[in-house]
């Protein structure tokens, strides 16, 4: 009960200080919203770790006045680890925005931008920690509805209306798929209580099927499933960079926390549950890389990074649903252990990525990758963080992404030697879907960090400065003064998560000894069970972590020893070879489009990339270009077609709108009666 009394004090802190933001002025604003959000936070972390260590749960239930449900709130070890990228990234993003926003201070008031982030942290929390159908519901609403404002902060933008608009549709779709499936369920036991619906008889045949293609419809929109992802790389470019990092790496995960949450209250799995969810997983994973690989603008590049990732943890889901039907806990503990560990890698890294982005777009005040490089020499900070990020994501060894995906792999090869020839058939495919999304990601992320970081920049600072790109309000205080690092408060927070990705990456095997509580919960087994069919891969997770720790004491030695050995010389720097070209300039560079081309033109039959090439000509050509458009496929040739449809048909039915009030009332009078007598 007492974790409970901090969880709620917590929540109270956090929406304390957003309230209290709305009144302030000046700098205090910030202050204010920033600040409870962190405090908030600080508590609520202390709490979550707690109910992971504890194994246990708590809980607390009291009535309301509602005609259905009460307020009943529980934390087990489920709900600890979602809160962890929750309150962990609010602080983190809320420090980094604490310095970000006063760039908008002189166009709109903060006060209203820290209120909405409040709410958002709070009703995210609360989504966790409910137990009950109707309170699960409301907070899943303020978590969306605060979310939208945070997205059309700046919405003097045509641009970010439209995204907003996206985001608040999807969501509107995705929570008519969920009222359905908590109607359903409820009907089962007259009461919207979790704990009745998971001592319910299970439903079998095609009533379990429903429900689970409810669940998987109405919180993969959430999570960015393909092709349910198109409000994805509209809404995290329009949104404020410290949101964008909190949308990718908490808000989308609530999804995945919904279809762990509720899946298991559907009984035992059907035998296509786990094939169709790797399915999912690796066409979110393939489709969102490429996509990637095709953007230009370094925000929405990582936008569909976000899909990307969302399918390797889907994947690692879907393997584990496979442990749990063929009752193998290698499988089951490999697979739930490699997404929950994704789910917490990823919170990190793309946080990183993402804040990193920002503090490029607010120093810069352009994330188009035509028009950057050369930032490493100037924002050398930035640039740094930036490349770990990368690295982490790319999953390679010894940052954090390579301890969850090595966990999914191990578990896909356990699944392919010991499981039946369907799972087999399932676990090869995502063993060969995720090479080569790993190799796609390398190249993506070669290309984000090589055409913004390195190389000479393609235009001069002050050209630079006078870019109206992705944010106005930074445009319109633009000078211009040369690219440098942000404010001390930005650099922590990137800071922060660079050490979180270097910490997870070589602590990866004490973290995936810690989850065994929260996968015990997801799979339905024992504890030691767990343990013991996790222990030869933390035991792999360990070496690689000794083995990262002993090269880089011997790359330190290294430095150490040229330093000492060059002490007493003198140092000249040159130039390096050339290649014949005694003036080079950012012309010969790769542009963004020149270095995606190879992999653009193979998959045109899935990208459907539209080139525009302007070929050298003569002895000695002047300008030379190639710029290339990738459309998002699903909602150009899917959803806007749809809807379009859809708009076509409701039109007809414009002459039952008069606007007369008394028509409108005999429309509810007619309404009432029908009802009436139907009840009859």
């Amino acid at each position: 009960m007492r974790a409970l009394q901090v969880f709620l004090l917590a929540i109270g802190v956090v929406l304390l200080g957003g309230v209290t933001s709305l009144a302030a002025r000046g700098r205090w604003t910030t202050r204010l919203g920033a600040g409870g959000v962190c405090l908030g936070s600080g508590l609520g972390l202390a709490v979550a770790l707690g109910a992971i260590r504890a194994g246990g749960e708590a809980s607390l239930q009291l009535p309301w006045n509602l005609p259905y449900g009460s307020f009943a709130i529980r934390l087990d070890p489920l709900s600890g680890f979602f809160l962890l990228p929750v309150f962990a990234l609010a602080a983190v993003t809320a420090l980094y925005g604490s310095s970000y926003m006063p760039a908008h201070a002189g166009r709109r008031g903060l006060g209203s931008h820290w209120f909405f982030f409040s709410v958002m942290v709070a009703g995210m929390a609360l989504l966790v920690a409910a137990r009950d159908g109707l309170l699960f519901l409301i907070a899943w609403e303020i978590m969306s509805l605060a979310t939208f404002f945070l997205v059309t902060f700046d919405d003097d933008r045509a641009s970010v209306r439209a995204a907003g608009w996206t985001y608040l549709v999807a969501g509107r779709i995705g929570i008519a798929l969920l009222l359905p499936l908590f109607v359903l369920l409820a009907a089962r036991t007259g009461s919207f209580d979790f704990e009745a619906w998971r001592q319910s008889v299970p439903l079998a045949g095609p009533g379990s099927g429903v429900l689970f293609g409810l669940a998987v419809l109405g919180f993969g929109i959430k999570a960015g499933f393909f092709p349910l992802h198109v409000w994805l790389p509209e809404a995290h470019p329009a949104a404020p960079s410290h949101v964008s990092a909190f949308m990718s790496g908490a808000v989308i995960k609530m999804g995945i926390y919904g279809l762990l949450r509720f899946l298991p209250l559907l009984g035992a799995p059907q035998p296509w549950w786990g094939p169709l969810l790797i399915g999912i997983g690796l066409a979110s994973a393939l489709v969102g890389i490429l996509f990637a690989v095709a953007q230009h603008d370094l925000k929405r590049l990582l936008a569909y990074s976000s899909v990307e990732n969302i399918g390797i943890v889907t994947l690692g889901m879907g393997i584990g649903w496979l442990g749990v039907q063929y009752g193998s806990a290698t499988l089951a503990a490999l697979g739930f252990g490699g997404a929950l560990l994704h789910v917490l890698n990823h919170a990190a890294f793309k946080g990183l990525l993402f804040l990193a982005a920002g503090s490029v777009l607010h120093t810069v005040r352009s994330v188009d990758l035509h028009e950057l490089g050369g930032l490493l020499k100037r924002m050398p900070q930035t640039g740094i963080v930036f490349a770990i990020g990368a690295v982490a994501i790319c999953g390679l060894p010894p940052l954090n992404g390579f301890a969850s995906e090595l966990l999914i792999y191990l578990a896909a090869i356990s699944g392919g030697v010991s499981a039946s020839s369907g799972a087999m058939l399932a676990t090869s495919g995502a063993v060969a879907g995720l090479a080569l999304v790993g190799g796609l990601s390398a190249a993506c992320f070669a290309k984000a960090f090589g055409m913004a970081f390195l190389g000479e920049p393609r235009r001069a600072g002050a050209e630079a400065a006078s870019l109206i790109h992705e944010d106005a309000a930074l445009a319109a205080t633009a000078s211009t003064a040369a690219p440098h690092d942000p404010a001390p408060a930005m650099r922590a927070a990137l800071w922060l998560l660079a050490c979180a990705c270097v910490g997870l990456g070589l602590g990866a095997w004490l973290v995936a000894q810690a989850l065994v509580p929260v996968i015990a919960s997801v799979a339905g087994m024992r504890s030691e069970a767990v343990h013991e069919a996790l222990a030869p891969s933390v035991g792999a997770l360990r070496l690689t972590s000794v083995a990262a720790v002993v090269l880089l004491v011997l790359a330190l030695l290294l430095v150490a020893f040229r330093r000492a050995v060059l002490a007493g010389r003198s140092v000249r720097a040159g130039v390096t070879w050339d290649c014949g070209y005694a003036r080079p300039t950012a012309r010969m560079q790769y542009t963004a489009a020149s270095f995606a081309q190879p992999i653009t033109s193979t998959m045109q039959g899935l990208l459907r990339t539209r080139e525009r090439l302007a070929a050298p000509e003569g002895l000695f050509p002047r300008a030379a270009s190639l710029d290339s458009h990738t459309p998002d496929a699903p909602r150009k040739y899917l959803f806007e077609p749809l809807f379009a449809h859809i708009a076509a048909g409701l039109a007809r039915f414009r002459w039952l709108q008069h606007g007369n009030l008394h028509i409108y009332v005999l429309y509810i009078a007619v309404t009432l009666v029908v009802l009436l007598l139907w009840r009859v």
